[in-house]
């Protein structure tokens, strides 16, 4: 008896219980889109660290036990995504992850959360930001934002970024391992942009119109749908505008029903329009 009759992506993030980001948002998004999702909790919380108050439980020295019952099961995965990760330890787990389940069909998708605004995260170290940089290079697909492109590319931030340099920026990327980067959250006056990067490929700027304001768990939102996509076979500009535009309608509809920016985007409303 196989345990791989039907598509399934390893979703390595840590776990909050509110305030829609990480595992509880890629579980629903990717089981939509008939993918089995099968979650590599990272660490686990309470709620997310943008309250004032949460629980929290590291779970880095469970999960390479976690992950040999997975051998054990002989589980492969079409898709392997990963998230926030706490930790040197925890990026040097996921990355045995990665040489332990990279298959040639399989794709690995990376969502390099290190930054943003021009500067490293608080629980971030340099030593962290340099491992991210090796792991990366097994990804198929990743999806930094400007900040996270910077530090991958030993890059000085600014605000303004011209075409050129973003293409200069990817295409270093890419050297290194990635088909796919799809730079995100880029502000252009009314507009956010994503810019699109496709080995091969003239890359493209798809934008959609500003809505409210920024929402924990929108990028594991946009990563889930890419990663989902991805293990689908939809064409990456595609998938991008797709999440893109979910997410704006989702802020959107937050804002309809009052929901506070803390509690994330109220994407359960509108999971029915999603379609692979």
């Amino acid at each position: 008896m196989s345990h791989n009759n039907q598509k399934k992506i390893a979703v390595i993030n840590d776990f909050s219980g509110f305030g829609r980001c990480s595992i509880a948002v890629a579980l629903p998004i990717i089981s939509t889109l008939k993918i089995q999702c099968c979650p590599l909790p990272t660490s686990i919380f309470s709620n997310h660290t943008g309250f004032d108050s949460f629980f929290f439980d590291d779970y880095t020295d469970k999960m390479p036990l976690y992950i040999n019952e997975w051998k054990k099961l002989g589980l492969q995965f079409d898709g392997i995504t990963s998230g926030f990760l706490g930790s040197k330890k925890q990026i040097e787990i996921v990355t045995q992850f990665f040489k332990d389940f990279k298959t040639k069909e399989n794709i690995i998708i990376v969502d390099p959360v290190m930054g943003d605004y021009g500067k490293i995260y608080a629980t971030y170290t340099k030593e962290m930001c340099e491992e991210m940089k090796k792991l990366v290079q097994y990804a198929d697909i990743i999806t930094p934002n400007i900040t996270e492109l910077c530090i991958l590319t030993d890059t000085p931030y600014q605000e303004k970024w011209k075409i050129s340099e973003l293409e200069k920026m990817t295409e270093e990327l890419a050297e290194k391992g990635p088909e796919k980067i799809v730079v995100t959250g880029i502000v252009q006056k009314e507009f956010i942009a994503n810019f699109c990067y496709e080995k091969g490929k003239s890359p493209k700027i798809l934008r959609c119109h500003r809505v409210g304001t920024q929402r924990s768990g929108t990028g594991d939102v946009f990563s889930s749908i890419i990663a989902a996509d991805a293990v689908n076979q939809v064409p990456f500009d595609k998938s991008v505008k797709k999440a893109s535009n979910f997410i704006k309608k989702c802020i959107l509809k937050s804002i309809e029903m009052d929901i506070p920016v803390t509690d994330g985007v109220c994407f359960e409303e509108l999971l029915q329009t999603l379609k692979v």
